[in-house]
């Protein structure tokens, strides 16, 4: 009686193919998961910047509950004059200071790499444009949108301010409002007017760029990443 034996070359090792095609498939719908969760996120968050982008607030203001300032948030300076972005968010303060929304103006800025600062150039231009300097308290040593948030509050309790509109750019209005509610203050949003500014390089920032700024600051902002 011959016994024959197979060889170990013989035998196919089928378990392992099976386990890296699994976990191929797992990895691949992770992925996919990841995929659709981000946009999922980020076409949130655009809806968000897009509706706060072209809704004033401020015109919903009525004597009932009245506003105690309005603050206008920084931009680039000068040597000491404000960049025509700047310049564009404090004449809007500045016409809803006129049309009486609130008595007071607060500008907001730190330094901004030069012997000036963003609140003192916007108070120096408010108070040029007739409002008196006891009307306008500036906020000289913030130095991003979540520290003037963290300003705001401080200068809000230490005066007893409760209601404010904040003025900026259409596309910075919601992450402005979300950080300021979550340090616990009631703003109202008002966008400045849109006008076609360039940078201090000559570049303009088109809408789609501001856009992708704000969802990549706003989802840092909620991940603690700042």
């Amino acid at each position: 009686m011959t016994v024959t034996h197979k060889s170990k070359a013989s035998v196919k090792p089928t378990t392992m193919p099976k386990r890296r095609n699994w976990a191929l498939r797992a990895v691949l719908v992770l992925l996919l998961l990841c995929a659709l969760g981000t946009f999922g996120w980020c076409h949130w968050v655009y809806v968000q910047i897009e509706r706060y982008a072209v809704l004033d607030q401020a015109a919903q203001v009525d004597g009932a509950v009245p506003v105690d300032a309005i603050v206008v948030f920084g931009a680039a300076e000068y040597d000491g004059r404000p960049s025509p972005v700047y310049r564009a968010r404090l004449d809007h303060g500045l016409s809803l200071f006129h049309h009486g929304i609130a008595p007071l103006l607060i500008t907001l800025g730190g330094n901004g790499g030069d012997q000036y600062n963003e609140g003192a150039v916007g108070r120096e231009y408010l108070m040029g444009m007739g409002v008196p300097r006891q009307a306008i308290i500036a906020e000289t040593v913030s130095r991003n949108t979540e520290d003037s948030a963290r300003r705001i509050s401080v200068i809000a309790r230490a005066n007893g301010l409760h209601r404010l509109v904040i003025v900026s750019d259409g596309t910075h209005m919601f992450r402005i409002h979300e950080i300021c509610a979550a340090d616990g203050l009631d703003v109202l949003t008002s966008p400045r007017p849109y006008v076609a500014v360039e940078g201090e390089t000559g570049i303009t920032w088109s809408k789609s760029e501001r856009i992708a700024h704000e969802i990549l600051s706003y989802t840092a902002w909620r991940m603690h990443l700042h």
